[in-house]
């Protein structure tokens, strides 16, 4: 029989932790030294004039006739001159152009989506990431706020939580009541059409500061300080996007209090439907004691339910998708997104696949994914305009009846 080597008989100390930390820490500076680009540095997406042609929904031959006109971005040949390419900025001018008619009417505000889970691991984050570039690729104007104190999502944007994103830059200072707008907050990204709210460590204060306010100041509402927060800018946006904490917290419970509609990732295995199961389950008793017992009522003009990481070698997805769609029916988006070597590498370099515009790889496989998320995007845009047109037959009922 093998002996066995006792890796480690010291104890750990603090000091061992801080050590830890600080070793973690100069680390992460080394990958994203390597492959993170900062914000300012990033590389800007460009379009080339098929894409363009696609997500204007015309012919190529078209959008060519359309520049002799010289009203909209000309672009620019690239260095070799065999084709013509596009700033973000300059195709999103186009996109807007002929997408108007199904962009965001006079008299309707940001619909505001939380992607949320209860457990880690999922794609939530890059959920909300890909489906907010991707709205801005339709046209729209996004606010992405990052409300996990883990701040992945700010990292995907090109920022360090940990070191450059101070707490008066994040939503605690609505948590602790120092603001009243979350505006003071938002900045620009590298990704022309997407402002974000950023996250950091410092965040998790917010889990003490809002139920300590909850038990001081008499009619204080804690889940309604996002809701409340963003009220100042619904007009300013098409959509504002959720990433919430990996658990049903305090902060978890603002952004879902904050949503007209709310976005699950959930992978097609028994742990992650498991855990989708608790989460529901404490979401429905929080609110029926926050609000139900209050006579408040809450309403969500969708739910969905995104099979996300899809590895189709695994034997127990088909058994698991069948009870995913046995519990939430309808709620299931038809579109599954697969856990290919495209989106993994794409994780690994702190990016989504709409931040790749040249694949090594197979290129069906990258066309399997991007396509995935291009479906994706297109069902959940299609839930924001109908969420547009209740709002306006909404508002005419209010002011008929005045």
């Amino acid at each position: 029989m093998a002996t066995v080597k006792n890796i480690n008989e010291s104890s750990i100390n603090l000091r061992d932790i801080q050590e830890q930390a600080s070793l973690a820490a100069e680390m992460m500076d080394q990958v994203r030294a390597a492959m993170l680009n900062p914000t300012s540095r990033k590389k800007e997406l460009t379009i080339h004039l098929s894409q363009l042609a696609i997500y204007c929904g015309i012919e190529k031959g078209s959008l060519i006739h359309r520049m002799a006109k010289k009203d909209l971005p000309e672009g620019q040949l690239n260095v070799t001159g065999s084709r013509r390419e596009f700033t973000l900025k300059e195709a999103r001018t186009w996109i807007r152009a002929y997408r108007a008619d199904k962009l965001r009417p006079e008299g309707a505000e940001a619909v505001t989506i939380s992607v949320s889970n209860f457990k880690g691991g999922t794609g939530k984050t890059t959920t909300a990431m890909t489906l907010a570039q991707g709205l801005t690729l339709l046209g729209h104007k996004a606010l992405v706020i990052d409300t996990d104190p883990q701040g992945s999502l700010t990292t995907l944007f090109g920022i360090l939580p940990d070191t450059e994103v101070a707490e008066e830059e994040t939503i605690l200072n609505l948590a602790l009541g120092v603001e009243t707008s979350i505006r003071y907050a938002i900045r620009p990204t590298y990704w022309d059409g997407i402002d974000l709210v950023a996250a950091a460590p410092s965040l998790f204060s917010a889990e003490f500061a809002l139920p300590a306010r909850q038990t001081q100041e008499p009619g204080f509402e804690f889940w309604n300080v996002l809701n409340l927060g963003i009220d100042d800018v619904r007009s300013d946006y098409d959509v504002i996007i959720i990433d919430s904490p990996p658990s049903l917290s305090y902060i978890t419970i603002n952004a879902l209090m904050a949503s007209n509609g709310i976005v699950m990732p959930l992978p097609p295995n028994a742990l992650d439907y498991a855990s989708a199961s608790q989460f529901w389950n404490l979401f429905s008793d929080l609110s029926n004691e926050m609000l139900t017992k209050r006579g408040l009522e809450k309403e969500f003009d969708f739910i969905h339910v995104l099979l996300s990481r899809v590895d189709a070698s695994e034997a127990t997805s088909d058994i698991v998708r069948t009870w995913i769609q046995a519990t939430y029916k309808e709620k299931v988006l038809p579109v599954e997104i697969p856990k290919t070597v495209v989106t993994s590498s794409a994780s690994a370099e702190f990016a989504t696949v709409y931040d790749i515009q040249k694949y090594d790889g197979n290129a069906k496989t990258f066309k399997r994914a991007r396509d995935a998320y291009d479906q994706f995007v297109g069902y959940v845009e299609s839930s924001i305009r109908a969420a547009w047109k209740k709002q306006l037959v909404s508002s005419l009922k209010n002011k008929s009846a005045q």
